[in-house]
């Protein structure tokens, strides 16, 4: 199920579902510990005998106030003729979920209405010797384990701490958890509970005819009691209100427009989807400097493993959005990140954790008998490619030099002889898409990228002789690219190459949207017609023939795959594909007319989006809605570069 708001400060992320339910909690590592592992954590209102959880009829308009990570949710229920105005944030301060609910009447009678919350904690990715108790000293419900703390309190305007709570076992002999004890409106006080645990509190409002009353419930996180005791009392010193507004605030400033030129040109629903990317990649980036892929914990369901890591590739995308649009502090954050895990010889492995330890993978050492590196070689590449980036942007020596020597100038060296000695190309490595060992046109592609920032790094350092060497290199690379992968007969280049046993090369000619690789770091002109043909053809043949449209990621993509009709379904559209179109017209663009015709994908974007602004990594081919990981990182990240390569284009085009 898709996450339709994610709220964070880089150390807390929750990811609320359609029905408005916590699914994911982490702490104190965007993407490391989900303290959920998926299990919902409830919401649900009782008043004239009954009871219902918001998967349970209600009809919920799910956003967030504008430029802001601070929620507006809206859900009503025709049966309990009670409406709900909601906020929801994570302080952008201090490790804490606010939750404020204003419970308004809708059936013009006096209402003995109770708000239930319920925490299905599996601390640290396990249910296993958690406890839960109620702590009298805070009027609180605590949740913990070892050094991870979790104290749950409540509000309303007359009275601070809980009405009611249950601690209970959950998920073993029978037991489906507290929250069942709260469907007759009335929990049994319980006070501790130990093993495989959950617990539901209540808040006990009075709410007079055609009125409303306001109660604020929030989670404090901590790494040990006396923390998380010092987090609720700032709540109570401070108000609840007075922390959302700052909350607000804060992030009104940090995604001000006030700093992108021509802004204003943009349709303001691509402004609108522009700013909101910007506020959900911050929430899913962990303060280590890690960029996260994705945090939607549903994914297990399909291969028991999440997008919840830092994807070398996905984070140096991004790093070069977020560069762009001038977030100078986070980019810095994960190059450095990129310094602490490369390896001695001046690789990136498949995927690493926030905590920079090397993360699952499926890749193996050993391949047809033969040792191999596992390695993604796009990762490498693009990490170097988006620094040089980087660096044009701010001109930041500082920042670059204790990265100069061991990141870039090892990285280089890696990509200039991590090359076939007999064609001139890269040696064989997995594909962004993570599915076959090759030489990848995308690959190769970020290589020569990669080559070209080092060169200009080295020769920015007065080291001529190292960019030369790597000039020649992305030379070489170039005329075999051309010769080894552009096929005449297809009329443009192939996916892949790989070798056989014979010496010869196999040939991939899958129509691949990731061909565009090939342009987009700077291996060839887009001009070049070998370039115009493959963006043509990749427009015309990989393009989704309903009333949805998209661009798929190559021809009969079994990933999710919705339908067999290749002809008009060459596969689901995804968000990055089309933009990845979008940007080749910008690039293309020669008039203003031109360039404006371009803002149909941008615009085609931001109808693919959740009310909230959400977008998931690919969209059902016939109904739109998202499929596979939702938010996924770099589908935001690749919005936020296709419209500041608009406005650059804009600009360009608007001078003499």
């Amino acid at each position: 199920m898709p996450r339709d708001i994610p709220i964070g400060n880089g150390t807390v992320l929750a990811n609320f579902d359609y029905n408005y339910t916590i699914r994911d909690f982490y702490f104190p590592n965007i993407g490391m510990e989900n303290h959920t592992s998926g299990h919902a954590m409830r919401f649900g209102v009782w008043t004239d005998g009954v009871m219902k959880w918001m998967y349970d009829g209600w009809q919920i308009q799910r956003r967030y106030v504008d430029d802001t990570l601070v929620t507006e949710v809206t859900c009503y229920h025709p049966e309990l003729k009670i409406e709900l105005h909601c906020r929801d944030c994570i302080d952008f301060h201090i490790w804490l979920l606010l939750r404020q609910i204003t419970v308004v009447d809708k059936s013009g009678l006096q209402r003995d209405v109770r708000l239930f919350f319920h925490h299905d904690f599996h601390i640290g990715g396990s249910s296993i010797g958690d406890t839960c108790y109620y702590d009298p000293r805070t009027l609180s419900i605590v949740h913990y384990k070892k050094d991870r703390y979790f104290l749950i309190s409540a509000c309303t305007e007359s009275k601070c701490g809980v009405d009611q709570w249950a601690c209970g076992k959950k998920e073993f002999a029978g037991y489906e958890g507290t929250w069942r004890d709260a469907e007759d409106g009335k929990l049994s006080l319980s006070p501790v509970a130990q093993g495989s645990v959950d617990s539901t509190i209540g808040i006990n409002l009075n709410v007079p005819p055609n009125g409303q009353v306001k109660a604020t419930y929030w989670i404090c996180c901590q790494h040990d009691y006396n923390g998380a005791v010092r987090i609720n009392k700032v709540v109570n010193e401070k108000t609840p209100e007075e922390l959302i507004s700052r909350t607000a605030g804060y992030w009104r400033l940090w995604v001000s427009s006030e700093k992108w030129q021509d802004f204003e040109i943009l349709p303001q629903k691509v402004q609108d989807i522009f700013k909101r990317s910007l506020l959900i990649i911050r929430t899913q980036i962990d303060d280590s400097g890690a960029i996260i892929a994705g945090t939607d914990y549903d994914l297990t369901e399909y291969n028991r493993d999440t997008y919840s890591y830092m994807w070398p590739r996905d984070g140096a995308l991004t790093a070069y959005a977020l560069a762009r649009a001038g977030y100078s502090h986070l980019c810095e954050r994960f190059f450095a990140f990129c310094l602490d895990v490369i390896t001695p010889e001046g690789y990136m492995l498949h995927k690493y954790n926030p905590d920079k330890t090397f993360a699952s993978t499926w890749h193996p050492w050993l391949l047809d008998g033969k040792e191999s590196l596992p390695i993604q070689e796009d990762g490498t590449a693009l990490v170097i490619w988006s620094l040089w980036r980087f660096f044009k942007l701010f001109h930041d020596v500082e920042a670059v030099k204790p990265l100069y020597r061991r990141l870039i100038t090892h990285s280089a060296e890696f990509m200039l002889r991590y090359r076939d000695r007999h064609t001139g190309l890269p040696l064989p490595s997995y594909d962004l898409w993570e599915e076959r060992n090759g030489v990848h046109l995308f690959t190769v592609g970020a290589v020569m990228g990669g080559l070209l920032g080092a060169a200009n790094f080295a020769r920015a350092f007065g080291e001529d002789r190292d960019a030369q060497r790597y000039e020649q290199g992305v030379c070489e690379i170039r005329e075999a690219v051309i010769k080894q992968m552009y096929s005449e007969e297809k009329g443009y280049f192939v996916r892949m190459v790989f070798p056989k046993s014979s010496g010869n090369c196999g040939v991939d000619t899958t129509l691949d949207a990731a061909n565009y690789g090939i342009w987009a770091f700077g291996g060839l002109d887009p001009e070049d017609p070998r370039v115009v043909s493959t963006m043509e053809a990749i427009r015309e043949q990989l393009w989704v023939k309903t009333d949805i449209g998209g661009i798929a990621r190559y021809t009969n993509d079994k990933y999710f795959q919705i339908s067999s009709d290749i002809a008009h379904v060459p596969g689901n559209p995804w968000i990055i594909c089309t933009l990845w179109l979008a940007q080749y017209d910008i690039a293309m663009a020669r008039t203003l007319e031109e360039l404006k015709a371009t803002l149909r994908l941008l615009e085609w974007v931001s109808e693919r989006a959740l009310p909230s602004g959400v977008l998931a990594e690919q969209v059902n081919p016939y109904t739109g809605q998202p499929m596979s990981v939702s938010p996924l990182t770099w589908s935001h990240a690749s919005l936020v570069m296709t419209v500041m390569e608009y406005l650059e284009k804009y600009r360009l085009l608007l001078s003499p």
